[in-house]
């Protein structure tokens, strides 16, 4: 089976498919919190776009996962490569983050390095068949097509979210958005890109959700039902709806995604549709530069100081925000002596032995630029590529072909010593070789 043409110019493919775990499986993202799912309350989906014109393809994947190891995607593409005689390093796969979903790749805290805690490989292995029947279904369903981009705006006026570390801090407000069409003019795909945490919902939720990027699947579909939307996350690393949500409920994770849903819709009713495409996909491996690491005493003293500090604003009746930016602190010294005791009694850290070395991936559809970047990337660094970028429509994916042993974050982040820097693997000058790199490729071109 290979990719064929079915005119000489640009043609496409679309596929969706349900991911969702069975009743019981854990859900990711929230140390100390064993959340045995109870149930599904929106379903879990992964997506692709498939393009091909003069030559190039590209596949565009995107999951309702937290985050999908290097380690899965690799055989994924394999896979796909082997049945289509596609080249691997034409497949992006993008995770949107939701912490709702289950595991899927190594993890960091302090318990799960003790207790050698892994995913449910019966829901790895169905997910890593799903994904790849996803990129040979999405390519076995060619159209004639045309591709449109737009960008709009929405951030923390309509509340929807911003820098968690510091409310006035920098944001990306951008709503990106992707349209495919067919010869007909009929909306075949929508792909929507913006940089938040889905962390509307927290720990106490016990079911299956996509968080808010659920819900803009939802507002899309009520004007669109016969196409396939997807949702890939921007650098969120240090974004989210902290500081700007009205509560952690569905509902307002419902609010959220339809504030946002409304604008992507009117982007895509103003876009411009081409079928004259060229494609180039480019891409680079890196290493990652690791911190360095304090003393055993010292990463000791600092979670005992910290956890007191939790401790006394949680039983003083401290406001929500206080209580909880202080049980992240807590959390991220804690990882932090887990990465110093894994150092001394030699643990594997999965995190980072199956993601390296990381890959950089620069996406260019005509004038049209996509980064992918793998693991949490602080938003300064995707701010930077953007006003960097000789190409005035910039988009960065995070999460993408892999993640990474903890946030890629800012010096600044380094100096301030919260939750973020404290809990990576990673020095500050990992994520400025990344900009390096993508700026040294989009120069290039």
């Amino acid at each position: 089976m290979g990719v064929n043409n079915i005119s000489n110019e640009f043609i496409a493919g679309v596929s969706i498919e349900n991911i969702s775990p069975k009743k019981g499986i854990e859900l990711a993202g929230y140390p100390h919190y064993l959340r045995k799912n109870i149930g599904i309350h929106d379903h879990l989906y992964g997506s692709c776009i498939f393009l091909s014109s003069k030559g190039k393809n590209i596949f565009l994947v995107c999951l309702d996962t937290l985050m999908l190891s290097k380690k899965y995607i690799k055989i994924i593409c394999k896979n796909v490569s082997e049945k289509l005689n596609v080249l691997e390093k034409d497949i992006i796969i993008s995770s949107s983050h939701s912490h709702s979903s289950p595991w899927t790749s190594g993890m960091l805290d302090l318990e799960a390095l003790k207790n050698n805690f892994e995913p449910d490989h019966a829901y790895l292995d169905e997910l890593i068949y799903k994904v790849t029947n996803l990129i040979i279904n999405a390519s076995n369903n060619q159209f004639d097509a045309k591709i449109g981009f737009g960008c709009g705006n929405c951030g923390k006026e309509k509340g929807i979210g911003g820098n968690r570390i510091n409310p006035n801090g920098p944001a990306d407000t951008d709503v990106w958005v992707i349209g495919l069409k067919d010869s007909e003019d009929n909306l075949k795909a929508c792909l929507v890109n913006y940089a938040l945490h889905p962390t509307v919902l927290h720990e106490d939720n016990n079911f299956v959700s996509a968080d808010y990027p659920g819900y803009i699947r939802e507002y899309f579909a009520e004007s669109n039902p016969d196409a396939v939307f997807l949702f890939s996350q921007g650098a969120s690393g240090n974004q989210s709806t902290r500081y700007f949500r009205k509560g952690q409920s569905f509902e307002e994770a419902k609010r959220i995604g339809y504030e946002i849903g409304k604008e992507a819709i009117k982007i895509l009713e103003k876009m411009t549709f081409s079928d004259e495409i060229t494609l180039d996909i480019f891409s680079t491996e890196t290493e990652l530069i690791l911190r360095e690491l304090p003393s055993i005493e010292i990463a000791q003293d600092k979670l005992k100081i910290l956890k007191e500090k939790y401790d006394y604003l949680k039983n003083s009746n401290a406001s929500y925000i206080d209580i909880q930016n202080a049980y992240l602190n807590y959390l991220g010294a804690e990882d932090l002596l887990g990465y110093v005791l894994l150092k001394e009694k030699r643990w594997k850290l999965s995190l980072l032995e199956d993601e390296v070395p990381a890959e950089i991936f620069v996406l260019k559809i005509n004038g049209n630029i996509i980064v992918c970047l793998p693991g949490e990337i602080f938003v300064e660094f995707a701010l930077e590529i953007k006003a960097k970028s000789p190409f005035k429509n910039t988009m960065v994916f995070e999460l993408s072909n892999g993640c990474l042993p903890g946030y890629t974050c800012t010096k600044d982040a380094f100096n301030n010593s919260g939750y973020e820097s404290s809990t990576t693997l990673l020095s500050y000058e990992t994520g400025e070789n990344f900009v390096s790199k993508v700026l040294d490729i989009l120069n290039s071109l």
